[in-house]
């Protein structure tokens, strides 16, 4: 019997994944101190601080749209991700020394902008650097270690407020420790490849012609997502129904970082699985138990339901996160990987919004089962949408 070797990540997805790790601990040493800071250090209204978010996320889905044209037109993967994770890096010890809430907003404006100018690029990089057989396994490790950093961040933060209680602005000086080490490392750990042939012909950038020159298959996929993306509300919305079920206040943080143990562990498996069992299929398991997953916290009442709905809510990013991102790479050729990336990274940016709004509508005036059976049925008319767009193996049906 021929024994049957692992297939083994490159070095530059490796890379990646470890600058991810450091820079999501960098960041969420901060973002969920950000609030409280706001509110209590300089007297700053709940509306200013949903203020700050929206339009941050407003100005990074944006940019990524252009970051990905604009690495098509001239190449240098690297330099622009790099780019963008300094600049995001800079954010951190200068937050630290904000004296006025509007101070805070540039600067939280600012990281964004990093967030923008890097993903698309990155992704592009990062799929441009594993074969097509490992692509969804390469993803899915990439997002594990993003989940990871998110896990060691917070845990970071609260060590810190242990020794210095109420000391936030020491937190954030700190925060620019692990944002340094990932520049580092990106810089020394990965080579800039060799741009493929760029197939960008405009001189300026035009939301418009950059849609026409998308593959109509592509398209289709888009589509698809934006539908689910309309579904997905906000997980803050999540952590108050499980509070309904009765988890604790100090519980909820703990309820959250289960969340984030379980995406670390499952996303590289369910990236893996799509590389083998097919990108449409695994898409479709996720979205499908994500419509479940809804479907039951519109009847959830007990703290037990709570916590296995978010492990089982782990599980589906565990299926699509890495799935989506490999996706693209298959349907988009290698020339043009940069403007697919930021298409969809704004597609799914788009829909964040309005999927979180329309959630709070139904949840304030129909109640919050009527919320997720609404919630669970845009996901599932997305996994139909799919289904008959999509053949079995990830070609869209002609």
């Amino acid at each position: 019997m021929a024994l049957q070797i692992k297939p083994r990540l490159p070095r530059t997805v490796i890379t990646l994944g470890i600058v991810s790790l450091l820079n999501d601990a960098s960041s969420e040493m901060l973002y969920p101190l950000l609030p409280f800071f706001l509110r209590e250090h300089l007297g700053a209204s709940v509306r200013f601080i949903g203020l700050v978010e929206g339009v941050a996320e407003t100005a990074a889905s944006l940019l990524k749209l252009f970051s990905g044209w604009l690495v098509d037109r001239v190449g240098r993967h690297k330099t622009l991700t790099f780019a963008g994770y300094a600049l995001a890096g800079a954010t951190r010890p200068l937050m630290a020394m904000a004296t006025a809430a509007w101070q805070v907003f540039l600067l939280r404006f600012l990281d964004r902008v990093g967030k923008g100018i890097r993903t698309s690029p990155r992704d592009a990089l990062l799929a441009n650097a594993c074969d097509e057989s490992i692509r969804g396994m390469a993803f899915g490790f990439h997002r594990a270690m993003d989940h990871l950093g998110a896990l060691v961040g917070p845990l970071l933060s609260s060590a810190i407020l242990f020794f210095a209680p109420g000391n936030y602005r020491l937190v954030f000086f700190l925060a620019a420790i692990p944002a340094l080490l990932s520049l580092a490392v990106l810089w020394w750990g990965v080579k800039e490849p060799k741009a493929p042939p760029s197939a960008v012909r405009a001189k300026t950038f035009s939301p418009l012609s950059y849609w026409r020159t998308l593959d109509v298959r592509f398209r289709w996929f888009l589509a698809s997502v934006l539908l689910f993306t309309l579904s997905n509300s906000s997980d803050a919305l999540l952590l108050l129904k499980a509070k309904q079920c009765g988890v604790g206040e100090a519980a909820i943080p703990l309820l959250w970082t289960w969340l984030h143990i379980v995406k670390s562990a499952t996303t590289t498996h369910g990236g893996r699985l799509s590389d083998r069992w097919g990108r449409a299929r695994t898409l479709l398991a996720g979205w499908l138990l994500y419509a479940a997953v809804y479907a039951a916290f519109a009847f959830a009442h007990t703290t037990w339901q709570a916590w296995l709905l978010f492990a089982v809510y782990g599980l589906y990013f565990g299926l699509t996160e890495g799935t989506e991102r490999a996706f693209v790479a298959d349907l988009v050729p290698p020339e043009k990987r940069g403007s697919g990336y930021g298409a969809y990274h704004f597609v799914v940016g788009v829909g964040m919004l309005p999927a979180s709004v329309l959630f709070g509508v139904l949840w304030d005036f129909c109640g919050p089962p009527l919320a997720f059976l609404f919630g669970a049925s845009l996901a599932l008319s997305a996994a139909i949408l799919l289904s008959v767009t999509v053949g079995s193996k990830g070609t869209v049906a002609q």
